[in-house]
């Protein structure tokens, strides 16, 4: 009987012990509960939200507003200090509203709207907007050495690349040649014949590059005039293409229309030379030439110099004492007059310049002791460098809207705190409150906001900043497994805007599964000094890993919840690239990686994004190139962890063969991962954006937190009246 019994009892501790370690299961509600607080669902809660004035001709503006789901309409009279409110805007205006013609997104029209530029067959046509009369303005344009074309590379489009000048009688464009740059093919999924999609697509690896042969057209007379400079580098100061903002950026024309202003970038982004071109007779003059050791930018978001041709002067935007700012500099000479910003932060954007007062308003990030280094505020000052006032003085991220009567509307708001919109004078002194927003209807859902964290640099040198989103029923004597949202840049970072928002993609909603979720923007993005800018210049691959493993480690010593035997990681594009290289590179740090869309070997991204950021293509030491020592595929043996990897088979940004070369790699080592294949999928995944995010927390929870997940959840939007 002894033993029978004694049988017994370890059948029964057996069993108990099984039981205990059985998985956890997650439940259809609690992706429900997760789901609540995806963008769909949470910003439609937020009432008076934001406000975005259309500025009226009589100095009023009226803007819309949502409240418990219901339109608005605010008319807002800056003398008077008054406001109306209507959910009629007919009835509030008086009036009905002008629309503006809607023309098609291929055209661009001139400032007097009398003329609409379009491109066919590789050359410049004209729309008479009254007549309906269509001129061909360029007559030698062929396949591949077209007029005003930005159809290369990560965006290609249709849309014409021009300036029309002040007076719209004249077009500054290009004709760009990519005859003899690579190809990229992609073929779509289909039923019988494949199709193929074909177009010119430069690498770091091609000897020739996209050149630009810069022209000006006289529309009235139906001349061009080439300017008398050799092709300039398709280059641009702000970002990687020739049209940043869907303009043609970097020329700016004289208020008279007879000359131009424009800036020529190297094709490694070390040198710019600002010109004047002549418009009647397309003589160039060089004014000056700025070089840096690593790369040249012109501003965050826009493109910061500036034409005054009628008092011989430029304004000029710099990194060259380790900080962005504003310089003055005499037209004729080329010389040096003034600098007109200085200090520790950031001159992020020019926005007004007023030539008579001389006098410039700007955001600029860091200059205000105390706050988030990357909250942007708006300032003045003259153009000797004397003056400079603080016009929003609120702590937090500031965005103005400027009227042409000199009152800006200021929205204003932090990641935990939410908007509110002023209107002030051109001094900043506060006129009146217009809104602020109401978070009731969302807080009701149970939500909270991201917490603003600060931990140190992995070299101890810089402080750095993120936000971290944890469970909303958060038991602190618990352990939770940690997610690691990275978006490396160069470019920008993983926070984004340090606005309030009521979703950062689906960060909360993973956290709500039972994750903490960490977003960290490391040194080597901008917004800050120079040098924190350019730490990763040349090594790409860095991909701020040394600061997310760093910056976690501090944040789990203040906040024991933090599982660090569980970290996982996830990004897109150069997240992905980011995600792959953590699992390869870190494998005892992290477990589980989801690599969306990387660019994994920058010898098969665009020319522009790595020739930028690492410099041309070098032959080091060991007979390696400086970009093969940075490509993820030469890592993949090192795998540990479990790693899905995941693409858009017509990824026209990022092609896939970025992908294909780890998944080549990790086949070869023998090892397990997991893949999906999206067809016929961009490079953000379209319509299957959220299948890609269902699967994503599938595989956080079942190979992180080690739990089961329900079966095929299906993430749906509502039906919105």
């Amino acid at each position: 009987m002894k033993k029978i019994f004694s049988l017994l009892c370890i059948a029964v501790i057996s069993f108990s012990g099984f039981a205990q370690q059985s998985p956890k299961k997650l439940t259809t509600e609690d992706y429900e509960q997760a789901a609540k607080f995806l963008g769909f669902n949470t910003y439609p809660l937020v009432d008076k939200a934001n406000v975005s004035p259309n500025w009226l001709d009589n100095g009023s503006f009226w803007y819309e507003i949502s409240v418990d789901g219901e339109r608005q309409y605010v008319l807002v009279d800056p003398k008077k200090k008054s406001k109306e409110t209507s959910t009629s805007l007919e009835e509030l205006l008086g009036e009905k509203p002008e629309g503006g013609q809607r023309r098609s997104w291929t055209e661009v029209a001139s400032p007097d709207g009398s003329k609409t530029v379009y491109i066919k067959d590789w050359n410049l046509w004209m729309r008479d907007n009254e007549t309906g009369e269509e001129t061909q303005l360029t007559q030698d344009g062929e396949k591949n050495y077209g007029y005003a074309t930005d159809n290369a590379g990560w965006k290609h489009s249709d849309k014409p690349i021009v300036l029309w000048s002040p007076d719209s009688k004249k077009i500054a464009t290009f004709k760009q040649d990519q005859r003899h740059v690579s190809d990229m093919y992609l073929v779509e999924t289909k039923v019988g014949e494949p199709k193929l999609q074909e177009w010119k697509y430069p690498i770091p690896q091609d000897s020739a590059i996209i050149k630009i042969e810069r022209v000006i057209i006289d529309t009235e007379d139906n001349e061009i005039t080439k300017l008398n400079i050799p092709a300039d580098a398709r280059r641009g100061t702000l970002c990687d293409d020739i049209a940043c903002d869907g303009t043609f950026g970097d020329n700016e024309w004289g208020p008279d229309s007879e000359t131009l202003a424009f800036a020529s970038v190297s094709r490694d982004h070390k040198k710019v030379t600002l010109r004047v071109a002549d418009a009647e007779t397309g003589e160039v003059r060089d004014i000056f030439t700025e070089e840096t050791e690593t790369q040249f930018e012109s501003g965050q978001g826009t493109i910061n110099w500036h034409y005054l041709p009628e008092s011989d002067e430029i304004i000029w935007y710099s990194e060259r004492d380790d900080w962005g700012h504003l310089y003055l500099y005499d037209l004729e000479s080329g010389e040096l007059k003034n600098q007109i910003t200085k200090g520790d932060f950031v001159v992020t954007s020019l926005v007004e310049v007023d030539e008579d007062k001389e006098m410039l308003y700007f955001y600029a990030q860091g200059k205000e002791e105390g706050r988030d280094p990357y909250f942007r505020h708006f300032y003045s000052i003259k153009f000797n460098g004397k003056g400079l006032k603080l016009l929003t003085p609120e702590n937090g991220m500031h965005s103005i809207s400027l009227s042409p009567e000199k009152y800006f509307v200021d929205n204003y708001s932090q990641p935990d705190v939410p908007n509110v919109a002023v209107l002030r004078d051109i001094k900043g002194r506060k006129i009146m409150d217009l809104e602020k927003a109401d978070i009731s209807r969302l807080e009701a859902i149970g939500w909270q906001a991201p917490k603003p964290i600060k931990v140190k640099s992995a070299d101890k040198k810089w402080d750095l900043y993120g936000l971290m989103f944890t469970p909303t029923d958060l038991d602190e004597s618990k352990k939770y497994p940690v997610v690691n949202y990275i978006y490396p840049g160069p470019q920008g970072g993983g926070v984004g805007g340090r606005y309030f928002s009521p979703s950062r993609s689906d960060h909360q909603a993973l956290a709500e599964l039972g994750f903490i979720v960490v977003v960290i923007d490391g040194s080597c993005n901008p917004g800050r000094s120079k040098s924190f800018h350019d730490a990763c210049y040349g090594n790409m691959g860095d991909n701020t890993l040394e600061d997310q493993i760093s910056g976690i480690k501090q944040l789990a010593e203040k906040y024991s919840y933090m599982d660090l035997d569980k970290v996982g990681i996830w990004g897109h594009s150069g997240g992905g690239f980011a995600t792959a290289d953590a699992m390869f590179s870190y494998p005892e740090f992290y477990k589980v990686g989801i690599s969306e869309s990387g660019n994994h070997d920058n010898r098969n991204y665009e020319d522009d994004w790595g020739e930028r950021y690492i410099g041309l293509i070098e032959e080091t030491e060991n007979g390696k190139t400086n970009y093969e020592l940075q490509a993820n595929q030469y890592n993949a043996e090192n795998l540990q962890g479990d790693l899905l990897i995941a693409h858009g088979n017509l990824d026209d940004n990022v092609p896939p063969y970025n992908s294909y070369l780890v998944i080549d790699a990790l086949i070869k080592a023998n090892k397990d991962f997991d893949l999906i294949i999206f067809p016929n999928a961009r490079h953000g995944y379209g319509r299957d954006s959220y299948y890609m995010t269902r699967r994503r927390w599938d595989y956080f929870v079942e190979n992180l937190m080690g739990a089961e997940h329900p079966k095929e959840f299906k993430i749906e939007m509502p039906r919105r009246r």
